[in-house]
């Protein structure tokens, strides 16, 4: 963390430091040899590439602050090779204020390129005038770029929030405007073809540009489509069906009993028949069938951590959270009686929100 205006915590990428020479390369080596000297150019170039990210950031505090004003809570401000981005916790409650949030960080930046553009009339001709004249582009290009309506883009959330506002479903809102973001890929690399004749810095930049929206994009889907999942997703529904074994038990007789059964996962007990550990799938799945006469099913076993025993009555985002608590292959399912119900596995909540 490097710093926390509005009490927002702010990080910088380890990969940002290495942009930013490059930046600082190409400006330097870019402005006006008959101007100022080698060395003035540099440390001219180094005042751009600073000031081009503080521009960023606030286009970023920007959407924090109205978002925070909306009462959702902000985790952090992530700056980046590309940019920027605002770690909102919550979805917001309206295509009203989705818009306004989204809104924001362009209004500033334009604001931003409107006092370059106001600066850049009243300084004389020079590396200053330069730099100003520069931030005035850079800012009215990121404003303009970011209004464009695919997500990821501010744009493209607007128009989330355009098409949540009149179908009123948010999850295909989501997926339009993430199409829509496909679509702007797609027209970045027709762009980034016709312009790699003429300038192979812009055509390279076009390219990552146009990857970094399309893969934004696509994990915008598959979260919408888990999301759209999520309601009907249970911790009761996706239970296997399990049996007390001792620890001591020989896998190849644990396996046996819980065939015959019809059972799918075994649970390790104590004497007192007190659930203590369950038996990793994974381990059992790995064992040579020759070996398993020869082992415990209690050294393939987990132990119980209160975290791993669950309510068979979650689900939705209750059943996500509590899992996100302490990641396990496989948890112990329980009636609000305390009676065992069965054991439900992560790669079954996985398949349930993917469908793969």
């Amino acid at each position: 963390m490097v710093a926390r205006p509005f009490g927002i915590p702010v990080y910088i990428s380890p990969y940002w430091l290495v942009f930013a020479v490059v930046l600082v390369v190409m400006y330097a080596t870019g402005a006006e040899a008959n101007l100022a000297s080698t060395s003035s150019r540099y440390i001219v170039a180094a005042a751009f590439v600073l000031l081009l990210y503080v521009s960023v950031l606030v286009h970023e505090l920007a959407h924090c602050v109205v978002a925070r004003g909306f009462g959702l809570p902000v985790r952090r401000v992530l700056l980046y090779p590309l940019g920027g981005y605002s770690e909102i916790e919550q979805e917001p409650s309206s295509p009203g204020r989705e818009a306004l949030i989204s809104g924001a960080g362009p209004v500033v930046s334009l604001a931003l390129a409107g006092i370059g553009y106001e600066l850049a009339k009243v300084v004389p001709a020079g590396l200053a005038h330069q730099l100003i004249a520069q931030l005035f582009v850079a800012n009215l290009i990121v404003g303009i770029f970011n209004l464009l309506p695919g997500l990821p883009l501010d744009g493209g959330r607007i128009f989330r929030a355009g098409v949540w506002k009149i179908t009123g479903r948010p999850v295909a809102a989501t997926i339009t405007a993430a199409w829509a973001g496909r679509v702007l890929a797609v027209a970045l690399v027709g762009w980034a073809l016709l312009a790699q004749r003429s300038s192979s810095i812009l055509w390279l930049w076009l390219l990552v540009i146009a990857g970094f929206i399309w893969i934004q994009s696509t994990q915008a889907i598959r979260a919408a489509r888990i999301r759209d999942r999520l309601p009907g997703v249970s911790a009761r529904a996706l239970a296997r069906r399990a049996i007390p074994v001792p620890a001591s038990t020989p896998l190849a007789e644990a396996v046996r009993r819980a065939q015959a059964a019809g059972a799918q996962a075994l649970v390790i007990v104590d004497h007192e028949n007190t659930p203590t550990a369950v038996v990793s799938e994974a381990s059992v799945q790995a064992t040579p069938e020759e070996r398993r006469p020869w082992i415990e099913v209690g050294a393939l076993a987990r132990t119980l951590s209160p975290e791993m025993v669950l309510s068979a009555d979650l689900s939705g985002m209750n059943l996500i959270m509590a899992v996100q608590q302490a990641p396990a292959s496989e948890y112990l399912l329980i009636e609000p009686s305390g009676q065992v119900f069965g054991v439900l596995a992560a790669a079954d909540l996985d398949h349930a929100f993917t469908g793969v």
